[in-house]
């Protein structure tokens, strides 16, 4: 395949160690230390402005960093990151194109300098995606760019896909197709490969991620496997109380039962429970006299979004 380099012998597709990148005074991306492993697709989430585009960028060579170092598929990235780019494909967030040209016009100038059969695997996915392939670009919706790069960034038999928001502007059914297309490309790969994907649609990036990696205003909050977020999101508790409920005494019943307060939107609290049945803790809730009855109780169908939101503080998703 298109190069699995020596990441390949350790399972790790993209390795980053300190990578950071300043614009003058701003820090839009704090010392980062990363691994991606190879088979797996990786979600890189978090709100508008986090620093996920910008560590793609750097990841890529489009962006020289500030500090730190990256080796993507085996390859060290040094200078303007050609040598990464042999080994990696790249679907921006910010489109550019050249509008005068057809889609397959453009397919073809994008995935110049690739393997023979690019163009045909481009023009494939167009296709699935229902494009029009007669017409020029400048004519294209700014889902229909995306989509394009989307399929250029498929095309090549690479180890590593970096993609910036793929499924930006698109509707549901056209999403639903573009996650389809990340499973089976991955699954269909006859050597090592690792998919890096960003996105701030969280609900849509677990179904089909392995890992989350999230950022907040250019720093790693969190980097977890998804089944360890949704066993945890199994003990996650948000109780609804009347607004003049005594906080402290509240939160104090909360810790002698062995949770964890993990604050309050409101007057609803969230909780961290010990364990993934909530009966006895909401038995011993209950059972405090000097405490008012719970207006009401949401277990089990947290959305990732209010996983993020009460575990990190987080909002904006």
């Amino acid at each position: 395949m298109g190069g699995g380099g020596q990441g390949a012998s350790d399972g790790v597709a993209i390795e980053a160690r300190g990578l950071a990148r300043s614009f003058g005074e701003r820090q839009a991306l704090l010392p980062l230390d990363l691994d991606v492993r190879y088979g797996e697709i990786t979600g890189l989430v978090g709100p508008n402005g986090s620093g996920k585009t910008t560590l793609q960028r750097l990841l890529v060579g489009l962006l020289p960093p500030s500090a730190g170092r990256a080796r993507i598929g085996g390859v060290e990235l040094v200078g303007e990151g050609v040598a990464v780019r042999r080994v990696a494909s790249y679907a921006p967030g910010e489109i550019g194109h050249y509008g005068e040209l057809d889609l397959e016009a453009h397919l073809r100038f994008l995935v110049a300098g690739r393997e023979s059969r690019c163009l045909g695997r481009a023009l494939e996915i167009v296709g699935r995606l229902g494009l029009p392939r007669g017409v020029r670009v400048r004519g294209f919706s700014h889902g229909m760019k995306r989509q394009m790069l989307f399929a250029a960034a498929m095309a090549p038999d690479v180890a590593v896909r970096i993609l910036d928001e793929p499924t930006e502007g698109l509707d549901p059914s056209k999403r639903a197709e573009v996650l389809a297309i990340l499973e089976e490309d991955l699954a269909s790969a006859k050597g090592p490969r690792a998919i890096l994907l960003s996105s701030h649609h969280l609900g849509e990036i677990d179904r089909i991620a392995a890992r989350l990696v999230f950022l907040e205003r250019g720093r790693l909050l969190a980097d977890e496997r998804a089944a360890d977020l949704a066993r945890r999101a199994r003990r996650l508790l948000r109780i609804r109380f009347d607004e003049q409920a005594p906080r402290e005494r509240l939160l104090a019943a909360i810790d002698r039962l062995g949770a964890s307060s993990l604050g309050w939107q409101g007057s609803t609290v969230a909780i961290e429970l010990a364990c993934d049945d909530p009966r006895p803790f909401l038995a011993g809730l209950v059972s405090q006299k000097d405490l008012p009855p719970p207006e009401e109780i949401a277990y089990g169908r947290l959305s990732l979004a209010e996983l993020y939101r009460d575990l990190y503080g987080v909002e904006g998703l």
